[in-house]
C-alpha cells in the first residue's frame, strides 16, 4: 500500500492543476514554474504511484485510463483534507469554559461602551461559554485581575498596579452636577462668580479620584465620599451636595429637571477607560477570543 506524504500531496495538486489547465503548458502561469519543472514533477508522481498518468507530446495532452482513474482518486482526496482542515479550523475556534469579566458600574447608558456589541457578537459565535461578571470599584477589580479571580476588567483606572497590562478602549466624558434642591440650580451667576461659589459648596467626591475632583473644582476637601457613581447620584439628587457625574449617566436626571450641569463648557473631564489583565500569561483561548471580539467592537481610544 503506498504510503502519502506531504511531497506526495503537494505533486498530487500539480497534477490537478494540470488537468484543470489542459496541459504542462498552460499550466505555467497557475503553478508560476516553467515546464521543465512540471515535467519533472510529473515523473515523480508516476514513479511514486507506479503508473502512467498522462500522453504529452505532438499530439497534444491527454490522461491515460490509470490517469483518468487517479485523477477522480486525488479530487475525492483534496477534498477531504480540505474538509479536514475546515473541521479542525472548527474545533480549534470552539470555545467552552468560564469567563470572568469584571466592570465598573453605571456604563450601561454609555453609547461609546463597547461593551455589548462584544458580548452579541462573542456569544453568536456559539461558543459554549458561561459568563461570570463581577461590578467593582476600580481598585477591586485591579485585585481580582490581579489574583486570578477575573481574566479581564473593563473601568476607570487612575493608578498603575504592576502585574497588570493596561489597554486603552475609549473616553468617557463627565460633568459637575447639582440636584434641584441645591442653591445653584437656578444660580445666574457669571462663570467666575459660579465658580467661586462652586468651590465654597459641599462636594461629594469619588473615592478613588478624590484629588482629581477638588483640584477640577478648586476645592481644599470633600464634604463626602463614595465608591460608586450611584451612590454619588443619590447624593447629587438629594440637594446637598455637587459632584462629578459620567454625562450619559446624568441625562434622565438632567432631562426631568432633576439635575443641572454646571459650567458645562469648562468642567468637562474626560475618563479614560481601559481593559486590564495579568502580566506574564499566555491568555487562555477563552480569554483571547473575548479580546478579539473586543478589540473589533472598541472604537479609538
Amino acid at each position: 500500500m503506498i504510503q502519502l506524504y506531504d511531497v506526495d500531496l503537494k505533486l498530487l495538486r500539480v497534477f490537478e492543476t494540470i488537468v484543470k489547465c489542459g496541459g504542462f503548458s498552460a499550466a505555467q502561469a497557475a503553478l508560476n514554474v516553467g515546464q521543465s519543472t512540471i515535467s519533472e514533477q510529473m515523473t515523480q508522481l508516476e514513479a511514486r504511484l507506479g503508473v502512467k498518468l498522462c500522453q504529452r507530446g505532438r499530439s497534444g495532452f491527454r490522461l491515460t485510463e490509470q490517469g483518468v482513474a487517479i485523477h477522480e482518486a486525488t479530487q475525492r482526496l483534496l477534498s477531504a483534507v480540505e474538509t479536514f482542515c475546515m473541521d479542525a479550523d472548527v474545533l480549534k475556534r470552539h470555545i467552552s469554559g468560564t469567563l470572568n469579566l469584571g466592570i465598573i458600574d453605571t456604563t450601561i447608558t454609555d453609547p461609546d461602551s463597547p461593551l455589548p456589541a462584544t458580548t452579541q457578537r462573542f456569544v453568536a459565535r456559539g461558543h459554549d461559554v458561561h459568563l461570570n461578571v463581577y461590578v467593582g470599584t476600580p481598585s477591586e477589580l485591579e485585585e481580582r485581575v490581579l489574583d486570578g479571580r477575573l481574566h479581564l476588567a473593563i473601568g476607570h483606572f487612575p493608578f498603575r498596579v504592576p502585574g497588570l497590562t493596561y489597554s486603552p478602549l475609549y473616553q468617557e466624558v463627565l460633568g459637575l452636577y447639582c440636584g434641584r434642591h441645591h442653591p445653584l440650580y437656578r444660580s445666574q451667576a457669571a462663570d467666575e462668580e459660579l465658580q467661586r461659589q462652586i468651590a465654597a459648596s459641599r462636594l461629594v467626591a469619588r473615592g478613588f479620584l478624590q484629588q482629581s475632583d477638588l483640584e477640577l473644582v478648586g476645592a481644599t476637601k470633600a464634604a463626602a465620599t463614595v465608591d460608586n457613581i450611584e451612590a454619588l447620584a443619590i447624593l447629587i439628587i438629594s440637594g446637598a451636595y455637587l459632584g462629578f457625574l459620567p454625562r450619559h449617566f446624568a441625562f434622565r436626571w438632567v432631562e426631568a429637571g432633576d439635575m443641572r450641569p454646571l459650567l458645562p463648557e469648562r468642567l468637562r473631564p474626560l475618563a479614560a477607560f481601559d481593559v486590564i489583565t495579568r502580566r506574564g500569561l499566555a491568555p487562555p483561548p477563552i480569554l483571547e477570543a473575548f479580546l478579539d471580539d473586543l478589540a473589533g467592537c472598541s472604537k479609538p481610544a
